[in-house]
């Protein structure tokens, strides 16, 4: 059974979070000042504690991150009735201040990095038994600080730097996102020499040396530093932290059965014990919301889908037996999957068309015929399948395409797919044909995944007119989409007329 981390929240007086001085009690009788707190090694594990109930918000992990990673990619979109909310997700940001499009994401990662910086503060002056204890504790709030900026650079890229434990008053200064990239590799570098290689079966969840090399890969790629990058992967593929391995059954890496298995890299821990709401009460939930707000018409709030051209990019390439990709029965429903996969697992009365598709990764259909709020099925933020195809796509970029097949052909021996070479023996040692194919198979294995933006982000699919208007042909919603502004959300206009340091991107 898994185990989720204990959480503890603490209040120390003051604390930045962007546009909630509104949330501030400073006469509470229940807060903890700073100067009465982070005093024994309890107040330090519960300081780092608290970074991971930001997991838990609605502006992270808990729900509103899949809208601006899946839904704005090419690989979703959303014909919510609630119009603003399917406007930002299709490109048409009128109100800047919209909440749940835009301030509550804003919000909460300066929330979760505000929380990373109290304990880098405070921790170095408490007095531990066991040294490596308190450097653990550190390493986690670097990696976490490191985890929030990454998706802020990738989000807005221009944005404040805050290294050190905030006030409401405070006016940080912007900073251009080639210095935000520069500390996530300082953050997570560091992270990498004090967390350990392994945790303790009661400490899973925390992040280990294999989960900061595959972030520091990440940050790499998106700034094109493809030999660093390939150092990082290496330490997870060949070096010192190959300890990873795919799972035999493709469906494992997306329910509650299997979780925290050899595939998994890194994983956020939900669990369903609680039925409180995302606030910071005792019984706040520790849930994830995805499944309820992606979930088909009738079973769910069906907030947002999947483009239909996926089901097609599936079936255009059998397996070794002649049979569909298996990959498409556990990614996408859609009208046709009991016809094509014999699929009675899912409900007989769900509504849809024709042309209609929808996530299926971390559904509960294996064992219920409905979604709530309370979803307790892990998200895989990174796992080896990802690592594999990253490397592949590494190799490419330094001239050594040859090399790069194997990678991805272990990804396609999973689930009983040709090499690559003998499937598409056209791409030979071609840079742009192994790239432009590569970029499928991203696809066919980690749609729905929360990695495509950034993947068109570092291919440069959003920098041209002509990329973007391949990708429209698939994503209508991409017709809205204008070239050097729409690649990144605009900052919240409250933040911006507040604080004389932080400038509206030009373009917005």
């Amino acid at each position: 059974m898994k185990k989720i981390i204990t959480i503890t929240i603490i209040f120390l007086g003051l604390f930045f979070a962007s546009s909630c001085e509104n949330e501030l009690d400073l006469n509470s009788q229940t807060d903890i000042e700073t100067e009465q707190y982070w005093k024994t090694e309890s107040d330090a594990q519960a300081g780092v504690n608290a970074i991971y109930a930001m997991f838990y918000k609605d502006g992270l992990w808990a729900r509103w991150m899949y809208f601006r990673l899946d839904l704005t990619s090419d690989e979703g979109y959303s014909v919510s009735p609630w119009t603003e909310l399917a406007d930002w997700t299709r490109f048409n940001y009128i109100n800047y201040n919209f909440w749940e499009g835009n301030n509550v994401t804003w919000r909460d990662t300066y929330k979760a990095i505000f929380r990373c910086n109290q304990v880098l503060a405070n921790v170095p002056n408490i007095t531990f038994q066991n040294e490596d204890d308190k450097k653990k504790i550190l390493a986690q709030a670097k990696f976490f600080r490191a985890m929030n900026y990454y998706y802020a650079a990738i989000l807005w890229e221009n944005i404040p730097l805050v290294l050190e434990p905030s006030t409401p008053a405070d006016l940080p200064q912007q900073k251009n996102v080639t210095e935000i990239w520069a500390q996530i590799e300082k953050d997570l570098n560091e992270a990498f020499e004090d967390l350990p290689a392994d945790w303790a079966g009661d400490q899973t969840g925390r992040p280990d040396k294999g989960a900061a090399k595959a972030f520091l890969a990440k940050t790499y790629m998106q700034q094109h530093k493809w030999t660093d990058a390939k150092a990082a992967l290496e330490y997870l593929i060949s070096g010192a932290g190959a300890k990873y391995s795919l799972v035999s059954n493709y469906r494992d890496n997306f329910t509650d059965v299997n979780e925290n298995n050899s595939e998994s890299v890194f994983e956020i821990q939900f669990g369903d014990q609680r039925k409180g709401g995302t606030g910071e009460d005792p019984n706040a939930a520790v849930s994830s919301n995805r499944a309820q707000f992606f979930a088909p018409r009738s079973i769910g709030w069906s907030d947002g889908q999947a483009r239909f051209w996926l089901v097609n990019a599936f079936k255009e390439e059998q397996n070794k037996d002649g049979n569909l990709d298996i990959r498409l029965r556990w990614t996408l429903y859609y009208p046709d999957l009991l016809a094509d996969f014999g699929d009675k697992t899912y409900g007989k009365n769900w509504e849809w068309n024709n042309d209609e598709a929808w996530f299926r990764k971390g559904s509960r259909d294996y064992y219920r015929d409905n979604e709530d709020y309370y979803s307790q099925v892990n998200y895989r933020l990174i796992r080896y399948a990802d690592v594999l195809l990253r490397y592949a796509e590494v190799l490419n970029e330094l001239g050594n395409t040859a090399e790069a097949y194997q990678y991805v052909d272990l990804v396609r021996a999973r689930v009983n797919m040709n090499t690559l070479a003998v499937a598409h023996p056209e791409i030979g040692n071609d840079h742009d044909l192994f790239l432009e194919r590569l970029k499928m198979e991203r696809v066919l294995e980690l749609a729905g995944e929360s990695v495509r933006w950034e993947d068109l982000k570092r291919w440069g699919d959003l920098d041209t007119q002509a990329s973007v208007d391949k990708i429209a042909l698939r994503d209508p919603d991409f017709k809205n989409f204008t070239v050097g502004k729409n690649q990144r959300l605009p900052i919240p206009q409250v933040d911006v007329d507040n604080n004389p340091n932080l400038d509206q991107h030009p373009e917005y």
